[in-house]
């Protein structure tokens, strides 16, 4: 299914947005965004959810399946990117943590978005 990847935790896709995730739920858990239940658990659920559909689609055992969770995937990776723009200009999270964060989030986008088209030429 995947060039000889036999755990979805061997996938540079997971493996990344799992960074993602844990960066996401420490800069949730300080300062004014940490008041922000709203939206700190939104997020959170965001993040979670990148990683958790690469997981899911992986373990179905079928590529359309898969491609359809990557899907969902990279759209739940361009919600934490809506979400973390949000919180910049109301001042949850300052400039560097900001770039930081939409950097990470865009490589995850990216790495998803070539996983995606892969998947899509075996379909």
């Amino acid at each position: 299914m995947s060039g000889g990847v036999q755990r979805f935790e061997d996938l540079i896709a997971w493996q990344k947005s799992k960074e993602l995730c844990k960066n996401i739920y420490r800069v949730t858990h300080i300062g004014k965004f940490a008041k922000d239940l709203g939206l700190s658990r939104q997020i959170q659920r965001a993040s979670v959810s990148v990683m958790s559909n690469i997981a899911e689609g992986f373990e179905r055992g079928s590529t359309p399946e898969f491609h359809r969770f990557v899907t969902m995937a990279k759209a739940s990776c361009a919600e934490v990117r809506s979400q973390l723009y949000i919180a910049y200009e109301i001042d949850y999270l300052d400039k560097t943590m900001f770039k930081q964060l939409i950097n990470q989030a865009e490589e995850v986008s990216r790495i998803l978005g070539g996983l995606k088209a892969s998947l899509a030429k075996k379909l």
